[in-house]
C-alpha cells in the first residue's frame, strides 16, 4: 500500500514544446545537414589534375 502511494506522487515535468515541434527541430536539423553532405558531392572531381597519373596528365 506504501508504495502504490509514492508511486502515485510521482512528480511529472511536462515538455516546454508539444511532441511535433522537437519532431519539427530534428527534421530541420538533419535537412541542414543533408545540404552540408549535399554540397560536397563533386569535390573530388574539381582538382582533377591533382589526382591524376601521370600518364593522363600528359595528354591533356
Amino acid at each position: 500500500m506504501v508504495e502504490a502511494v509514492i508511486a502515485s506522487g510521482e512528480i511529472v515535468n511536462e515538455l516546454i514544446f508539444p511532441p511535433i515541434f522537437f519532431a519539427l527541430i530534428a527534421l530541420g536539423a538533419f535537412g541542414a545537414l543533408a545540404i552540408v553532405v549535399y554540397s560536397y558531392r563533386d569535390v573530388a572531381n574539381r582538382h582533377r589534375h591533382k589526382t591524376m597519373g601521370q600518364s593522363e596528365q600528359a595528354h591533356h
